[in-house]
C-alpha cells in the first residue's frame, strides 16, 4: 500500500547530500502542489461493529398456562407494565437487581428483596404510609392487595415470580420466544430483553486489542451516512474463539468492546452494521503532507519535491506517523507553508 502510494517517481539526490538545488535528471515536472501543514496527526484503523442495546436478560416462566398476550419485539417496557400475560394474568416488570427467588408475604423473613418490592410499590403510587425497609409489614400487605386489584389479579397480598420480574431498569423486548396461544411452564424461556441505552459492540481481533483503551474517543459511522463520536466504556479481558467461516483456514479470536455514543442515533435498528474508527496513535504539532507527496528515492527512503517558483529540489525526509491521508515528515529546510509536488489527479 505505502510503496504504491509513494512511487509516482523515483529520483536520486544529487551531490550525495540531503537536497538538490534544481530539478534532478529523471524527475518529472511538477503537475500540482500541496502545502506542508503543521497539525495533529491521528493514525486510525476502521473495524466493523454493530449498533445494539445495552445488556441482555432472559425472562422465564414460573407457572404453567396459556400465553394470552405478549409484548411485541422492539417494545419498550417500563416499571409496572406487563411483559406478557399467562391465562390473562400479567407478569409485571419491576426495577431491582435481586431476582424474586421466594414468595413475599407476611411472615416472610426480613430481606433486601422485600425492600426492593416496597420501593417499587411506592414508586407506582401504592402505600403512601408504607415504610420502605426489609420487613413485610401489614402496610406492605395492604399495598400489595391494592396493586393486585388494579391489575386484575387475585387479592392475596402475596407476591411471587408468577406476578413480577425484577430487572435493573426499563427494557426493550429483543425477541419473543413464545406466541399467543402457546403453552408455557416453569423455567421456560419466554422473552429476551435488553436495556434501552444504545451502544456499539465490536468483536475486536486480539491482534488489535492495543487499539481499545477505556475512555478513548472513537468515531462511529452509522447506516445512512450518520457519523457520531463516542467513548470506549468496556474492554473485555477474556478472549473468545469463533469457528472459521467457509473458505477460511482458521477462526477469529476476539475480545468484546462496548462503545457509548455521545448522542442518540437516528436509526432505531437493532444489530445495524457500523464502522468504528479506533485511534492507534496521535502525533501533536507535526509537519505533514499528503501521502502522495512522498517520493521513493533510488538510494532508499523517501523524499519530497519542494517547489520554489519555477525551480524544484528534492529533500530527503524522515517519515513518521500516518493518518487521514497524510504523513508526518521531517527534513532539512522544511517548514509550514512550503509547497511540495504531488502527482496529477
Amino acid at each position: 500500500m505505502l510503496a504504491a502510494a509513494v512511487a509516482w517517481t523515483a529520483v536520486t539526490l544529487s551531490g550525495g547530500g540531503d537536497e538538490a538545488g534544481t530539478t534532478p535528471s529523471g524527475a518529472q515536472a511538477v503537475p500540482a502542489t500541496a502545502t506542508i501543514t503543521r497539525q495533529d496527526l491521528v493514525d486510525a484503523k476502521t473495524v466493523d461493529g454493530a449498533l445494539t442495546y445495552s445488556g441482555s436478560h432472559q425472562v422465564t416462566g414460573a407457572i404453567a398456562g396459556t400465553v394470552t398476550w405478549v409484548a411485541a419485539e422492539g417494545a419498550m417496557i417500563r416499571r409496572g407494565r406487563p411483559l406478557l400475560k399467562v391465562d390473562r394474568k400479567p407478569l409485571v416488570l419491576m426495577y431491582g437487581g435481586l431476582p424474586l427467588y421466594r414468595e413475599l408475604s407476611q411472615g416472610a423473613g426480613n430481606g433486601p428483596d422485600i425492600e426492593q418490592l416496597e420501593r417499587n410499590l411506592r414508586a407506582l403510587g401504592y402505600g403512601d404510609s408504607l415504610t420502605v425497609d426489609e420487613r413485610f409489614s401489614y402496610a406492605t400487605y395492604l399495598a400489595v392487595r391494592q396493586w393486585q386489584d388494579d391489575l386484575g389479579l387475585t387479592r392475596t397480598g402475596r407476591v411471587d415470580a408468577a406476578q413480577v420480574v425484577f430487572l435493573p431498569a426499563a427494557v426493550r423486548v429483543t425477541e419473543a420466544k413464545i406466541e399467543v396461544g402457546g403453552r408455557t411452564g416453569p423455567g421456560q424461556h419466554l422473552l429476551t430483553v435488553s436495556g434501552v441505552r444504545r451502544l456499539v459492540h465490536v468483536d475486536l481481533d486480539t491482534d488489535d486489542q492495543a487499539l481499545a483503551k477505556k475512555e478513548a474517543e472513537v468515531t462511529v459511522k452509522l447506516p445512512g451516512g450518520e457519523q457520531i463520536t463516542g467513548k470506549i466504556t468496556t474492554v473485555g479481558t477474556v478472549a473468545r474463539s469463533t469457528q472459521p467461516a467457509q473458505g477460511q483456514d482458521s477462526g477469529r479470536t476476539t475480545i468484546d468492546v462496548d462503545i457509548t455514543l455521545d448522542k442518540t442515533p437516528r436509526t432505531k435498528l437493532d444489530q445495524a452494521p457500523v464502522e468504528v474508527e479506533l485511534e492507534s496513535e496521535r502525533r501533536k504539532d507535526v509537519l505533514a503532507v499528503p501521502v502522495e507527496a512522498l517520493l521513493a528515492l533510488r538510494e532508499g527512503g523517501y523524499g519530497v519535491e519542494v517547489v520554489e517558483g519555477a525551480a524544484t529540489r528534492i529533500v530527503a525526509v524522515k517519515v513518521g506517523a500516518f493518518g487521514g491521508g497524510k504523513v508526518e515528515i521531517s527534513g532539512t529546510g522544511l517548514a509550514e507553508g512550503v509547497k511540495v509536488g504531488v502527482p496529477a489527479p
